[in-house]
């Protein structure tokens, strides 16, 4: 099925939160970077995306109607065109506070991804290395300036380039309104589903950590 919603969002952005609301919305499934750890089928395809290949995005998005969260977000430009009835969703968060929360999240896995004790966590975490910390930020994601550069530069592309009534600019904070009326569906009768804080993030990577290294002892 055709993407309906194109997800223009660095991770650490509220991005598990909107992958979260979109699929309450009835935008299910959303792709999201845990999708490469449920669905290790995509870490092939994605590896292929970051050497360059011919991209094949009905492939790849096949059984989603949206995407968010790297490594999508990477690619929101061709997604943005190839999927040319999507509308496109940006998510916004102060600059400080978006870098100190990657690098207390998911800087260290994609640096130390050699090390991580799970095979299929380390491929996940190489691909997402290649494509995040090697392509989008030369290297130097742990640089906080030339980091914060890195995403000024690609909100104001995406803003660029963009049609303002095919683009939400959009916080979590904002909860369901301008999302709702942004999708043209009603609000649910329930609280915006905020989850993956920091400290959640922590704690499910030592959880599965811990579960990994037991597996693979055994």
């Amino acid at each position: 099925m055709p993407l309906k919603i194109v997800g223009a969002a660095f991770g650490r952005t509220g991005t598990k939160s909107i992958k979260i609301a979109l699929e309450k919305l009835g935008f299910g499934p959303c792709h999201h970077m845990f999708e490469l750890h449920n669905n290790p089928d995509q870490i092939a395809l994605w590896r292929a995306v970051a050497r360059g290949e011919k991209s094949c995005w009905d492939k790849i998005f096949t059984d989603y109607q949206a995407s968010i969260d790297w490594p999508s977000a990477r690619y929101w430009r061709e997604l943005a065109e190839h999927f040319e009835n999507a509308k496109v969703l940006l998510t916004i968060r102060n600059e400080d506070s978006w870098f100190d929360s990657v690098q207390r999240t998911i800087y260290p896995i994609m640096r130390d991804h050699t090390s991580l004790q799970s095979s299929l966590r380390r491929e996940q975490a190489s691909v997402a290395h290649d494509i995040i910390v090697r392509q989008t930020f030369n290297g130097k994601m742990d640089d906080r300036s030339h980091a914060k550069q890195v995403y000024r530069n690609y909100i104001e592309e995406v803003r660029r380039t963009i049609k303002p009534e095919r683009l939400l600019n959009y916080s979590v904070t904002e909860g369901w309104g301008s999302l709702c009326a942004f999708l043209d569906v009603p609000v649910p009768d329930e609280p915006f589903p905020f989850t993956n804080t920091t400290q959640q993030f922590l704690d499910r990577r030592n959880r599965l950590e811990r579960l990994s290294g037991g597996r693979e002892a055994q």
